[in-house]
């Protein structure tokens, strides 16, 4: 039998996945189809085990969590899979870890999908070995995002067409099954997720790949450019590059003031949020702030109401 390929995929990706494909027999394969097409039975994904927790009794399933700079992927490993299980257990969170694993899924009731993975291999890795496979998953994505794209643009959707175009008999597939069972896919959203994956790695434009998502209008092609509206993109340029410079002090400001409250068990949410409120800080500001440190992997949150960084 086929040994079938681990995708790589951000967890923003596999989790927006609600499309799944059951194999017909015992050793038949099942796959979780993701809005881009992936059509995945095996993951590889690299990112920050952020904490695991035996859900059992008798300690034989753990649940654990690792986060990517696009979110967080959930891990269910028992007795089948000892050695993952007992790499589970005997790795100190938080953690750089590389994992191989089967897509899993759960319906508690018809219509809703929840996706996990259930790990098959697990090491620990070094930050640059991640960084280096964010730079993947970004042209991973790139490339589906633009093969989704070229489908959109056929009459219909033929995985033939999409093989000649370059494309593998498992990704045309993919789309294919993507552009039957999702209505209105968001590509704008995947855009802007390789650009905040590739910003998280060097803060440069130049790292940005090109994709377009919708043609301009025959107006917008003729549109000339004027001093007016050259001067209101240079505003809105500048602006924006204040905003950003902003959010980064305050992360900076937010991220110090945990390291100065946390002891071993990590800093109280509200001692955070109060802490950071008497320096100037509003709490919408703050709470964006921890969102996106978590996301970043330079903190977690190993219970419930308190954080720790990495």
């Amino acid at each position: 039998m086929k040994r079938e390929t681990a995708w790589r995929v951000f967890a923003g990706e596999y989790n927006d996945s609600t499309v799944e494909i059951k194999g017909n027999g015992e050793m038949s394969p099942s796959y979780v189809v993701t809005p881009l097409g992936a059509k995945i039975n095996r993951l590889f994904i690299i990112g920050v085990l952020t904490d695991t927790e035996n859900i059992s009794e008798q300690g034989e399933l753990l649940r654990a969590h690792v986060s990517d700079p696009t979110g967080v992927f959930t891990l269910y490993s028992g007795q089948y899979q000892q050695d993952a299980t007992d790499a589970l257990s005997n790795i100190e969170v938080p953690a750089f870890v590389a994992i191989i694993g089967k897509s899993r899924t759960y319906t508690p009731e018809e219509g809703t999908l929840y996706v996990s993975i259930r790990p098959e291999k697990i090491i620990e890795v070094n930050a640059q070995t991640r960084d280096r496979w964010i730079l993947e998953t970004c042209k991973n994505t790139k490339d589906r995002v633009e093969a989704i794209m070229e489908a959109m643009k056929m009459t219909e959707t033929n995985i033939n067409e999409l093989k000649k175009l370059g494309y593998s008999r498992e990704l045309s597939e993919g789309i294919t099954t993507a552009l039957k069972n999702y209505e209105n896919i968001d590509l704008d959203k995947y855009v802007t997720l390789i650009h905040e994956s590739l910003q998280y790695l060097v803060p440069s434009k130049k790292t940005l790949p090109d994709i377009k998502i919708d043609e301009k209008t025959d107006e917008e092609k003729e549109e000339k450019p004027t001093e007016e509206n050259i001067e209101e993109k240079e505003e809105i340029a500048t602006e924006t590059e204040k905003e950003e410079e902003g959010s980064e002090e305050i992360e900076k400001t937010v991220l110090k003031t945990i390291k100065k409250l946390e002891g071993d068990d990590g800093a109280p949410w509200d001692s955070i949020t109060e802490k950071c409120e008497k320096t100037g800080l509003d709490k919408d500001s703050i709470e964006e702030a921890l969102s996106s440190l978590m996301d970043k992997g330079l903190i977690y949150e190993p219970v419930l109401g308190t954080i720790k960084t990495t």
